[in-house]
This record gives C-alpha cells, structure tokens and sequence, in this order.
C-alpha cells in the first residue's frame, strides 16, 4: 500500500472512463483510498456533459470503449480539454501506445493495472495539471497588469525591456526625457516589477517584441 506521503488532498479531482463496472469500481476504491477525489463515467459522452473542477484534475481513459473510442475522443478533444490524460488498456498495442503519446497522453498502464502504478501515473499527472493551472493563473494576472498600461506606457515599457536607456527612449518616441521617467516609473509601478529583468521576465511571457535602441 502507498504510503502517507502519497496520500493527496481532495481538492484534485481524477476522472475515470471505463465501460467495465469492475474496473471503475476497482480504480475508485483504490484511489479514494489514498485521498483523492474520483469521479467515474462509463462513457466519454457522459463525461463531456458533467461539470468539471477548476482545480487539479487528471483522467484515466480506456483506449477501447463501446462507442467513442478513448483514442478518438482524446484527438477530437484535445483542443478544449487540457487535464493530463492517462491511457488504460488490456492490449499491448504499440502503435495505439505511440498514438497516444503522440497526442499529448501523459502515460500509458497495461491492464491489469499495478496499484502503484496508477498512483504513481495519477500523482505525476496531478502535478503537471497543477503547474499548468500556477502558469495559466500567472499569465493571465500579468496580462491584467499589462492592460492597465496606457499606450505611452506601454511604448515605454517595449523599449525597456529591449535594454534602451532614458534618453535613448526619448530619442526613438520623441518626448522628453523626464516624461519618459515618469512613464517607466508608473508602468514598472503598475506591472509589479521592483526591477527591470522582473520586467523583462513578464514581457517575454506576455510575448512582447523588444524595442530596439
């Protein structure tokens, strides 16, 4: 059995699709016994009408399903659902595996499942929604930041982070120097940065071209 440390808090959601009862109720209870949260469907269409978590969340999918197959839904929708999917089957077919894989899968378990292996994939798979969800709360603050920025601001700010000095910036928009300190004070004020390489770190996450001295 895993240990204590294995064990994850409630908050994380992992999703099961199966068409076996058996194997549904088998993964449930294995799971919940370690604390996580499960929810299981027996089908994909199912879960595409369920409401989803807004945290942590994973989806064990079997590769052959009565119906939608777990290969076609996870290329059909891989576009809208981002959580980290894991494949089960009770074939070793190879190029399903690469298939899979190829499509973004995050793991592939051989049926009959190993217990450890399950939690050892869910865990993995757990963590990777969770950074995914820290980068994707990030971004979007620090879009918020950049939005708040007047156009001037905003012009001031791409010179910056391509390395211009003051007067060097006041040369290429045209103002006066003291107005380009004034713009650089209140943008680097507005963008939270305390310094100009947090500043250069935001920029290039919100994918903004340098300007050139």
């Amino acid at each position: 059995m895993p240990s204590t440390a294995q064990r994850q808090e409630a908050t994380s959601v992992v999703y099961i699709i199966d068409d076996e009862e058996a194997t549904r109720s088998s993964l449930k209870n294995l799971l919940r016994s370690v604390g996580f949260t499960v929810r299981s469907f027996e089908g994909t269409a199912a879960f595409k009408a369920s409401e989803k978590t807004i945290g942590p969340s994973c989806l064990l999918l079997d590769v052959r399903l009565r119906g939608e197959s777990g290969l076609f839904f996870q290329q059909q929708e891989k576009a809208s659902q981002q959580m980290p999917i894991i494949f089960m089957t009770g074939f070793a077919d190879v190029s399903i595996c690469i298939k899979a894989m190829k499509a973004g899968a995050t793991d592939f378990l051989l049926k009959p499942l190993s217990e450890q292996d399950v939690i050892d994939a869910v865990t993995a798979a757990l963590a990777q929604d969770k950074k995914r969800l820290e980068a994707d709360y990030l971004l979007n603050n620090i879009t918020e930041l950049y939005e708040s920025l007047t156009s001037r601001e905003r012009e001031v700010l791409a010179y910056v982070v391509g390395g211009a000095l003051n007067k060097q910036i006041a040369a290429g928009i045209g103002i006066s120097e003291i107005t380009v300190k004034v713009h650089r004070g209140t943008a680097m004020k507005k963008m939270k940065s305390n310094s100009v390489a947090d500043l250069v770190r935001k920029a290039q996450m919100l994918g903004i071209e340098p300007m050139s001295r």
